[in-house]
């Protein structure tokens, strides 16, 4: 059985690569995925604790996660998709057209 300790360094490695991905990238659909990274992350720790403590409650919040996660990723994609056609890029440098 494998234990613990080792999920959660996965889980660990995970959000961290995702964190960097965000905060090094200027591409918007790379920060999207970067952020789908880190929920992964959280997902691993959530279910892995969860099946730990013998508990259904971290399993059932994943849940919650990946529906965010996948509304997230749908809505992402369409305002990337919006932003391309009308600035012909997705770099997040040249779109200062979003100041207030």
């Amino acid at each position: 059985m494998i234990p613990l300790s080792w999920y959660m360094a996965l889980a660990v490695v995970l959000f961290c690569i995702g964190v960097c991905g965000f905060l090094t990238r200027r591409n918007v659909i790379v920060m999207f995925l970067s952020i789908e990274l880190m929920l992964n992350g959280v997902n691993l720790n959530l279910v892995a604790l969860s099946h730990f403590l013998e508990s259904l409650r971290g399993q059932t919040f994943t849940f919650f996660i990946i529906t965010v996660a996948a509304a997230e990723a749908a809505i992402g994609l369409g305002i990337a998709i919006a932003l391309y056609r009308s600035r012909r890029t997705v770099h997040v440098d040249s779109l200062n057209q979003l100041k207030g």
